[in-house]
């Protein structure tokens, strides 16, 4: 009788462990950059709520993981470097080294290094993240902005904004291997997960531009038509496109809209309303989540991913700008 009622006590709990883990699975820390009020706001992915804020230099951008998620590194573009953060106690942790206003960050898929583009001097800077040190610049055009990086990182892709140019880098060799032109004010580099294209947002060129990575062709221009907005007010800036590479999501400026694409296609399947002045957006690692900075709202979007559907609106600081989460 006892063993049965053990059994039946493990029964009905097993559920209920399974359910707990599952909700602690998902839990996130969501990282946003806030460019005008100097700081990091961090949010839980559970409760959609600004759980701490971090003080950073001044002008904070790009951001990103690095140190197998344990730092957040920010460009404190105004400050002329990188600052980096513990994800777990939000302390500060040490500078690193840049050009003049960065203002991109990538790393390499290996860890290490970090490359970041600087604004004010036309180059790319290679940086050893663990030493604190620059390795090399790499040459690119006029004001570089966007940051991209193939699966097998043997890649890495480069906008230059007044250039109007995607600039394909060895990675290794730090030598520019192609320039592809696009539309104007290139701004976000984004590879679909097997390698096999890049896209390119334009801002004010409105448009987001497919590139084939091996030759380096242009495949197609996607375009995007809202009712009721004017076509300068349609800027691509942020590209994420899911880990199975059928559904891209386009953040489009003061367009206050999230394109969302069909990639096999290459069609805008509807557009959702976001903030003012989206421009950055950062996945959940589960890709439940979508998380969009809106600038001149102050606040982030929460779009359902699997629905397709905004769920929510969160306080942040002035001006966010990058976007990155982490697992808690």
């Amino acid at each position: 009788m006892t063993r049965q009622r053990h059994g039946l006590v493990f029964a009905l709990a097993a559920p209920l462990l399974l359910a707990l883990t599952a909700s602690q699975a998902l839990a996130y820390k969501v990282f946003v950059s806030n460019e005008k009020d100097n700081t990091i706001s961090v949010i839980d992915s559970e409760t959609l709520e600004v759980v701490h804020t971090i003080k950073t230099g001044n002008r904070p951008r790009g951001i990103i993981l690095a140190n197998e998620g344990k730092w957040v590194i920010v460009c404190a573009s105004d400050d002329h470097k990188m600052q980096v953060f513990d994800t777990q106690t939000y302390e500060y942790v040490k500078d690193l080294p840049s050009g003049p206003d960065p203002e991109l960050p990538i790393l390499h898929t290996s860890g290490n290094p970090l490359y970041v583009s600087n604004e004010d001097d036309n180059l790319v800077t290679v940086v050893d993240i663990f030493k604190g040190t620059i390795v090399t610049d790499i040459p690119v055009g006029v004001e570089p902005e966007g940051m991209g990086m193939s699966p097998d990182g043997k890649i890495l892709v480069n906008t230059s904004e007044t250039t109007n140019m995607a600039h394909f880098i060895d990675a290794h060799t730090y030598k520019n291997i192609d320039n592809v032109l696009v539309d104007n004010r290139p701004r976000v580099a984004e590879f679909t997960s097997d390698g096999k294209q890049v896209w390119v947002s334009a801002e004010i060129g409105g448009t987001v531009t497919v590139i084939e990575s091996e030759t380096r062709k242009v495949l197609g221009k996607i375009n995007f038509e809202i009712q009721g907005i004017t076509k300068d007010a349609i800027q691509p800036v942020g590209v994420r496109i899911t880990k199975d590479a059928k559904t891209a999501f386009i953040a489009l400026g003061p367009a206050n809209r999230v394109a969302v694409v069909n990639v096999g296609t290459r069609e805008v399947e509807k557009y959702l309303l976001v903030g003012q002045r989206v421009w950055n957006l950062g996945f959940t690692p589960d890709e439940k989540l979508l998380f969009t900075t809106n600038g001149t709202s102050n606040d982030v979007s929460v779009i359902d991913v699997a629905s397709q559907k905004v769920t929510k609106s969160i306080k942040v600081g002035r001006y966010p700008w990058g976007v990155v989460v982490a697992p808690h």
